[in-house]
Parts: structure tokens; C-alpha cells; sequence
């Protein structure tokens, strides 16, 4: 699988490399297609392939982050069964999944829509190429998938070896497709055993004798002749909470009490994970057999189970409950890292730290999302470009940038009539009035934004900007653009 996160991974027609260093050495972990046909591989060392296709762009390999990547993959794969497990990057660079879909196909039309449905959603996943081998065997499956899944024929980048089949599609697969150690496949081909129809014609015991009992037993676990197991990973512990009522309630104040009580029981967990909300799903089942359903977001990751609750509290109004409710579940449906809060000192323990932050989640919660928006900063340095607006409480992140004062209200810009003066006029003529200056700062330029290319705010030239001020304190901020006359652009409070 190709790295969706590789700064070069959209780049399908570049060489591209991840590099491991064991010890003063740098070679290359894995290659992308592009990095093949220009002759490098998996496993050179990085100063020969860098002669070999000098135009080679290359990253450290993170394996961790591959591992990462895979167990999110593996956890997305239970969708399909709850049987999954990871095999990790090898030398070369190629890792995988296994999935035992044993009693499972039926739900998606049988193992060939399995499969392409899988292999979809991988490459819908930003993974470009996607090989999925399915057999009897994980000897098989790992073969199939490895040399059999090409890019060609009517099921792309998909291999389905039928019942039985194993013996005849695998034996005229070179031999690396047992799964065998690096030395031994060299010793094979030394002695000029290259397919795996070569060694199904030897008897066992002198190969056993000279390589030892890997060969024969790989050779078995493809066939079916032994089994071979896998451990499944443990499953995900959902962040989810239910409780069932000794009788229904109805009244809203039983329902926020319900409410608040589920909150509070995901809080010891939350705070052991370092992890705090950021969505929630609330699951009301009625006596009837329906359920009522309630979904609220935070601005910014938390676990004070009565903000939480206050967010559901919004979204109650008109809540039909029939006959009863006789069971709640909430559900964490977004959880995000959150470091230790303090209490006491400075605040009590039923404080929230921003109290903005709360009013906005629950007017959010009320009126809907993009309902409820607020100024915000841009990276720009260009006055008006530097505002746009979120749908979100302002984060730790949002800081507006350190520049010269700016005014309180921006204004569209407004020619004035020079009276008197230069830089800046003296006496000028705006909106029926003569303004005199009596203080000025300045200038200012602000140029163009020009690596933005064609989407690039204006100014299209550069401006200067003043700031001035008349003898009862009044303070405007001017602009003169070259080429043209002067503006008002703002007024200071």
C-alpha cells in the first residue's frame, strides 16, 4: 500500500522513497511504482539509488506511524468481521492485514462483493494501490495478494482463488511467495528451484536436510496440510454507556437526570485516556419499540459531565417520549486528547475553564449547527483578508496577528477630496466635512500577497496607510494607492 500521507503520495509520476538508517548506512524501506521503473528498489542502499534516478525525492520511514496507520485500517476492517489482525512491514516495506471472513461473506453478497467493497473503500481511504488476495489459506491468501492481485484483468488489484484451488494457481509462483527468509530464497535459487512447482516435486526429507523445516512447512500452510492460526486483535472498547430503567419515565427532569448520570460514568474513563468529547450520541428507546435519537458537538474536546449535559438539556424541546422511556445509551462518537484540568485555586470544581466556549456549544446545540458563527483570524497580512468566520468557539490556536494598530471598524473604501498637504493632507473633504490633521503616523505599506497567485486578496499594488487625527480626537486610517487618490479605510474607536 502506498502512504496516504506521504507529502508526495498525490505525485503518482515521481519517484518517490521512505529511507530507514541502520547505523552510517541509509537504504531504501519502500518505492513507489514510479521509483521501479526508474530502477530503484526496496532494500538499496540510498547513495546508489540516488545515482541511479537522481530525481529520487525521498522521507525517513516512521514504522511506528506505519504500525499506527495499519491498526486503524485493521479497526475500519471490522466492519467486515470481527477477526482481524496486522502483519507488520517487513524489509521491504510491505505490510497487511488479515481477516478471517469465515461466515461473514453472506452479509455483503458473497466473497467477490466483499472484497471489491473492501478493496474500494481502501483506495476511497486515499490508499492508491490496494492488492486483496482471498483463499483458503493465509499461506494463499498472502500469495495471491501479493502476485497474483496485478493491476490487469476484469477484478483489478483483486485475486479470489476458488475452493481447492491452491495447488494449481500457486505453483507457478516464484518461490519468494511462501513467505521464506531472505537467505533461504537465495539458497533456492541457487540450487535452481525458482517456482514452487519445483519444490512440489522434490521429496521432503532431503529438502528438509538441507533447509530446514521452513520450506516444507510454508509449502504446507499454503496447501491446507497444516493449520495456521492467527490472533485476532482484541476489539475496540466503544465509548458508550447504557442504562435501563426499573419502569419508564417521561418527565423531562428524569430524562436531564438520566442524562447527566450517563455523562458522569464516561468521566473516570475519559480522564484515565487523557481524552475529552467532542461528539456525542444520545439513544432514547421507547416503550413502543422506537428510538429517539439526539446528537450535540463540543468546541473543544471535554469531559465536565455537567457542560455535556447542558448541550443535551438544549435539544429536549418538544421531545415526544410516548409511552416512556425505558432505557438510555450515550455514545462518544468523537474523542480527542485532553491534558489535566485544574480545580480549585483559581476555579471551583463546577467551573468550566471558558465560559464562551459553553454558550456557544449550546446555542449551537439549540438553533443547529451553522447557525452560530463568529469572527476569526486568517493568516494575512492584508487588512481586509485577515477576518473570515467559524462555526466554532475560538480555540488556543486563534490568535490574531501581531501587527500595527488597526481600526475598530473597517470601512469600503471612501475617496476624500485633498484640501491641503501631501503625506499625508493636512485638510481633506469626507462625508460634507473638512477634517484638519493635527497628529499623523505613518506610512505603512502593505504590498500584494503574491504567492497566492491569482486567488490573492487585494491589494493588486502596493498601498500606504496612514494614521491621522483632528483636534477633537478623532482618528481615521487613510490609504493611497500608487496611481490613485486617497481613501478612507477604517475609523478608530
Amino acid at each position: 500500500m502506498t502512504r496516504p500521507d506521504t507529502p508526495d503520495a498525490d505525485r503518482r509520476d515521481h519517484p518517490f522513497a521512505l529511507v530507514t538508517e541502520t547505523g552510517n548506512t541509509a537504504t531504501l524501506s519502500a518505492v513507489t511504482r514510479a521509483a521501479e521503473v526508474a530502477g530503484v528498489f526496496a532494500g538499496m542502499p540510498l547513495a546508489d539509488a540516488r545515482a541511479v534516478c537522481p530525481a529520487l525525492v525521498t522521507r525517513p520511514a516512521d514504522p511506528d506511524a506505519d504500525l499506527a496507520a495499519l491498526g486503524a485500517l485493521a479497526d475500519r476492517a471490522t466492519r467486515y468481521t470481527p477477526w482481524t489482525a496486522i502483519e507488520p512491514p517487513g524489509p521491504g516495506g510491505e505490510g497487511g492485514l488479515w481477516l478471517d471472513i469465515t461466515g461473514c461473506a453472506h452479509l455483503f453478497g458473497g466473497e467477490a462483493a466483499l472484497a471489491r467493497d473492501l478493496r474500494e473503500r481502501m483506495r476511497a481511504a486515499g490508499f492508491s494501490t490496494v492488492r486483496v488476495g482471498l483463499a483458503d489459506t493465509r499461506g494463499a491468501a498472502w500469495a495471491a495478494a501479493r502476485f497474483l492481485a496485478g493491476a490487469g484483468g476484469e477484478t483489478p488489484g483483486l485475486a479470489l482463488l476458488p475452493d481447492g484451488a491452491q495447488r494449481q494457481l500457486l505453483a507457478n509462483l516464484p518461490v519468494e511467495a511462501l513467505r521464506l527468509p531472505p537467505d533461504t530464497v537465495d539458497t533456492l535459487h541457487r540450487l535452481g528451484l525458482r517456482r514452487i512447482a519445483d519444490l512440489l516435486a522434490l521429496p521432503r526429507a532431503p529438502l528438509a536436510a538441507r533447509l530446514g523445516p521452513v520450506v516444507a512447512r510454508r509449502l504446507d500452510q499454503a496447501l491446507g496440510r497444516e493449520p495456521e492460526p492467527f490472533t485476532p486483535r482484541a476489539p475496540a472498547v466503544p465509548w458508550r454507556k447504557t442504562i435501563t430503567f426499573p419502569e419508564p419515565i417521561g418527565r423531562t427532569e428524569d430524562v436531564e437526570r438520566a442524562i447527566e448520570t450517563l455523562c458522569r460514568a464516561l468521566r473516570p474513563r475519559l480522564e484515565q485516556a487523557d481524552r475529552g468529547a467532542r461528539r456525542l450520541l444520545l439513544e432514547m428507546a421507547r416503550v413502543d419499540g422506537s428510538i429517539l435519537r439526539r446528537v450535540v458537538g463540543t468546541s473543544r474536546p471535554t469531559r465536565d459531565p455537567e457542560a455535556l449535559a447542558r448541550l443535551f438539556q438544549e435539544t429536549l424541546d418538544g421531545l415526544d417520549v410516548g409511552f416512556g422511556i425505558e432505557s438510555m445509551a450515550l455514545t462518544l462518537t468523537v474523542v480527542e486528547p485532553l491534558g489535566a484540568e485544574q480545580h480549585g485555586f483559581v476555579r471551583g470544581p463546577g467551573q468550566t475553564a471558558d465560559a464562551t466556549v459553553l454558550l456557544f456549544d449550546r446555542l449551537r446545540a439549540r438553533l443547529g449547527p451553522g447557525r452560530v458563527i463568529r469572527p476569526a483570524p486568517r493568516q494575512s497580512h492584508v487588512p481586509e483578508a485577515a477576518v473570515t468566520t467559524a462555526d466554532r468557539a475560538p480555540a488556543a490556536a486563534d490568535t490574531w496577528p501581531a501587527t500595527a494598530p488597526r481600526p475598530s471598524r473597517l470601512l469600503a473604501p471612501e475617496p476624500v477630496e485633498v484640501l491641503g498637504g501631501n503625506l499625508p493632507p493636512v485638510r481633506f473633504r469626507w462625508r460634507r466635512r473638512v477634517w484638519t490633521v493635527v497628529r499623523a503616523e505613518g506610512p505603512e505599506r502593505i504590498a500584494p500577497e503574491w504567492w497566492h497567485g491569482a486567488e490573492a486578496p487585494a491589494p493588486n499594488r502596493a498601498r500606504d496607510y496612514w494614521r491621522v487625527e483632528d483636534a477633537a480626537g478623532h482618528r481615521l486610517w487613510l490609504a493611497r494607492e500608487a496611481g490613485a487618490g486617497w481613501t478612507v479605510r477604517g475609523v478608530f474607536a
